[in-house]
């Protein structure tokens, strides 16, 4: 088979954190998460903070890498500081899940 269609075969992984911050922090909460995703290099293809209405404090933070071991080789010390920093924010602790992505739709640029 062609380096292409083994290319169109192989799928990202998806990390998905739901979860609600204590009244007022998500902008914290913003701050650091996008800190803490300036330290992943290899593998890392995009994140995502999504809150669920304007001026709510529940979110999903949506980040996409080449594969799970991917996302396990970026952890570091700043990573790690961070995410410390951020775990106080939260009223309970994010539910996480991992996805397999099958399907990409891109749309017109």
């Amino acid at each position: 088979m062609s380096a292409e269609f083994m290319d169109f075969l192989k799928h990202n992984y998806a990390y998905v954190a739901i979860g609600e911050f204590k009244p007022g922090k998500f902008a914290e909460a913003e701050r650091l998460f996008a800190n803490a995703v300036s330290t992943y290099t290899h593998g890392f293809k995009g994140a995502y903070l999504l809150r669920e209405e304007p001026n709510t404090d529940k979110g999903i933070a949506l980040i996409l890498w080449d594969n799970i071991e991917d996302m396990d080789s970026n952890r570091n010390e700043t990573h790690e500081k961070i995410l410390k920093d951020m775990a106080h924010l939260f009223v309970s602790p994010p539910t996480t899940s991992f996805y397999q992505v099958s399907s990409e739709i891109s749309g017109k640029t």
